[in-house]
């Protein structure tokens, strides 16, 4: 059983910036990878950005390169989403998720792959 909690969001303005955190307990998280995923409003979730624990490697959404870094501190069990630049299509719920470490970059992609998720924190963008 894993354990993931999200935090760090809010209300920012377009072009503002907000980091935020998931935490996991439970488990060690040798052999897998985190990602974030975003849910807009009225829409389906989709993925953000991912990176494996032990390695380190990153992939994000062409939506959000540039723009947004995935990072993980081991020593605290958590992940970061730093995000800037932001804007209106960034409004939505964002979920940290986990899963084992998978053969191809594209099954990263899918919600469905993933064993446990945190209950979500809200990014609202105003203009």
């Amino acid at each position: 059983q894993v354990e993931l909690v999200e935090s760090g969001g809010g209300l920012v303005q377009a072009g503002g910036s907000l980091r935020l955190s998931c935490a996991a307990s439970g488990r060690t998280l040798s052999g897998t990878a985190m990602a974030w995923f975003r849910r807009p409003p009225g829409k389906e979730r989709e993925f953000v950005a991912r990176i494996t624990w032990t390695a380190g490697d990153t992939d994000y959404a062409d939506s959000v390169k540039g723009r947004f870094t995935i990072s993980r501190d081991k020593s605290k069990n958590t992940v970061y989403l730093q995000m800037n630049n932001l804007n209106l299509e960034d409004t939505a719920v964002y979920l940290c998720g986990i899963v084992r470490n998978l053969a191809s970059r594209r099954a990263y992609y899918s919600g469905v792959n993933y064993s446990y998720w945190g209950q979500g924190t809200q990014v609202t963008v105003s203009s």
